[in-house]
């Protein structure tokens, strides 16, 4: 099948479209290889070089995996772009409950297996953004998207903590639509306001290495948005079946 390329998209950015729909259907399963680059650029009657650079794009992506003088395989028949895009698209609540399962789980590991200099990353995210905050503990409304950043500070440290490469680039990608949750919850008053004391309550259950305490700990930080993201969910007047029209 011919391709070409249609209005503003490369010719590149087309065929990576269509490997990726290959991908993604199952046309070649997880751990197989593709077809040569020859063999591809006769598929799609395009050049060997189009095709080259669509390769390494849905490499960097993470679906594909070349290997010196094998070949080219394939790692994964899920676009982690759409993943991602289906995170950003999630609800607050879904957030903060996959915020919970990532979280709690580090801050266990973080007990066990941080470092000197993971607990200074900490200690600075929380420092500097005290400083943000009034005789309350609040940041001004100028200051929401800076105090934001060094929340996310702080609990990408104790991710980091646990020292899982997983773990931490999951997170990594995770970390923008927190980002984004948290800047809206700090400029809606009927979130809870952050306590300081909460976190540094992780912070002393992973420095005294207790993962028990840090998993409790980060459970009941993120316990409290999560019980006031369900409380606004809920319907104001619930309707017994007998109200029913």
């Amino acid at each position: 099948m011919a391709l070409q390329a249609a209005g503003r998209q490369s010719l590149v950015d087309t065929v990576v479209e269509a490997l990726r729909s290959q991908l993604t259907v199952g046309e070649w399963k997880v751990g197989s290889r593709i077809p040569t680059e020859h063999a591809l650029a006769e598929q799609l009657q395009v050049g060997r070089n189009t095709v080259r650079e669509a390769v390494r794009v849905l490499v960097h992506a993470g679906m594909l995996r070349s290997r010196q003088g094998e070949g080219t395989f394939v790692v994964s028949t899920a676009d982690p772009g759409d993943i991602m895009r289906g995170i950003q698209r999630a609800g607050i609540r879904d957030v903060l409950e996959l915020r919970i399962a990532l979280e709690a789980e580090a801050a266990r590991l973080a007990a066990l297996r941080h470092r000197p200099d993971d607990l200074a990353r900490m200690r600075a995210a929380l420092d500097a953004q005290a400083e943000l905050a009034d005789a309350e503990g609040q940041p001004d409304s100028g200051s929401l998207e800076l105090y934001a950043d060094h929340d996310i500070a702080f609990h990408k440290a104790v991710v980091e903590a646990a020292h899982n490469t997983a773990l931490t680039a999951t997170y990594d990608w995770f970390s923008s639509s927190v980002r984004e949750a948290l800047v809206n919850a700090l400029d809606d008053q009927a979130m809870p306001r952050i306590v300081h004391g909460d976190h540094r309550a992780v912070l002393d259950a992973i420095e005294t290495g207790d993962p028990d305490a840090a998993e409790r700990a980060t459970r009941a930080l993120l316990d409290k948005p999560k019980r006031a993201v369900e409380a606004l969910l809920e319907p104001a007047d619930v309707s017994s079946p007998a109200d029913v029209s």
